[in-house]
């Protein structure tokens, strides 16, 4: 869960928001010569190189000019994610791949990766060209799509545990289903952010919020509850309320998961995006802040990327070999790492965050960067 989301328009709204937007100039209609389109982000605007591409796989070479943090959206027009690269820090740059449609987009940089971003309206033009797919990326869509129902089928059982232990007042058996309830969307959290707004109702932090709401009337889920059951000790009435919230809107994410545009490079880019939410989250014990469960999170966090990449194996194999050896060493050495935090190989039970020392949490990070430089080769792969 990053600490900031780009919050949910409609569509009405979304027209006025890009024509309402300033900073955002397109530099010409011509792309790099090797079909790159480049986005050049800064703190005060958003330069694309093209307005218009043919429909089918789109390479982004993003640069971060700016003083600030940025992130690099690509959406469609009722702002659900195509795509998206987080935390591109000042003078670095980023490449991302994604499989478009022909149609209307939405690429949008947010530098300090607040608000709703410096915004540009660009189309896919043609049809499907450049975007048919082997029997293998099929293969390995379909059951990534299988996956992630069922991930989000079998959270919600965890989940109602979770939140009658709250309508209960009963705070140990809360705090004892807290974590597992979170496994499921951990490992699939990119599916369910590319919604736009789901994840803000069930899964956001306190310093996540949209600038003008208020924490005790807006801010709702899992954390939420989190910091009552670990900070406050007390369950009341607005718990009970939020434990029913948080029924209805994962009730409403099984049914909708089915629906989520999944292409082999919305997998890899996936992959990528829970390595950045561990960097990002787990690691600097962000997320879990007053359980210290962030463990729990790594570990779900790192089997939903290593899902892709062992779908997408067959295809990778076949245009990186290479690639592929090292991702299979970097994800054994992570997992290797993360079991000695917990009680059996076979358990979700692991070390309370707030026990790792820093040189622990170091070498945590430094595993977490060691498979992300290669896993961000991923999507590029697939499409070679």
């Amino acid at each position: 869960m990053r600490a900031v989301r780009l919050s949910v328009l409609t569509a009405a709204a979304t027209a006025a928001a890009l024509t309402a937007v300033t900073g955002c100039t397109e530099k010409s209609d011509a792309k790099a010569g090797d079909g790159t389109v480049t986005v050049v982000a800064k703190d005060d605007s958003c330069e694309v190189s093209a307005s218009e591409f043919p429909a089918g796989h789109l390479k982004l070479a993003v640069e971060n000019r700016g003083s600030k943090v940025t992130e690099v959206y690509v959406l469609y027009p009722d702002d659900r994610i195509v795509t998206e690269r987080e935390n591109i820090g000042p003078g670095t740059k980023a490449t991302i791949t994604a499989e478009i449609k022909a149609g209307a987009y939405t690429i949008a940089c947010k530098p300090g990766m607040v608000g709703d971003g410096i915004r540009r309206q660009v189309k896919a033009t043609g049809g499907a060209a450049g975007t048919k797919r082997s029997p293998e990326m099929d293969a390995a869509v379909a059951a990534y799509r299988q996956y992630v129902q069922a991930q989000a089928d079998a959270t919600l059982p965890k989940v109602k545990v979770f939140t009658g232990a709250v309508r209960a007042g009963d705070i140990e058996a809360a705090k004892k289903a807290y974590a597992e309830s979170r496994i499921g969307w951990e490992r699939t959290e990119p599916v369910a952010e590319s919604f736009g707004d789901i994840d803000p109702k069930v899964d956001v932090r306190e310093d996540g919020l949209e600038e003008g709401q208020d924490p005790a009337k807006d801010w709702t889920g899992w954390h939420r509850l989190e910091k009552a059951l670990w900070q406050d000790k007390k369950i009341g009435e607005r718990e009970k309320q939020l434990a029913d919230l948080l029924d209805k809107d994962l009730a409403d994410w099984v049914k909708r998961v089915g629906k989520a545009e999944i292409t082999p490079t919305s997998m890899a880019n996936g992959a990528k995006e829970l390595l950045d939410e561990v960097a990002t989250g787990k690691v600097t014990g962000e997320e879990e802040r007053y359980s210290r469960t962030d463990l729990v999170d790594f570990k779900a966090n790192v089997e939903g990327a290593q899902k892709s990449f062992d779908l997408l194996k067959p295809v990778a194999t076949k245009n990186d070999p290479k690639l592929v050896a090292e991702l299979d060493k970097q994800f054994a050495a992570l997992n290797t790492l993360l079991d000695k935090y917990r009680a059996d190989k076979n358990s979700y039970v692991f070390t309370s965050y707030e026990k790792v020392g820093e040189p622990e949490r170091k070498e945590l990070s430094d595993g977490v960067n060691a498979l992300a430089e290669p896993l961000s080769k991923l999507a590029a792969a697939v499409v070679k």
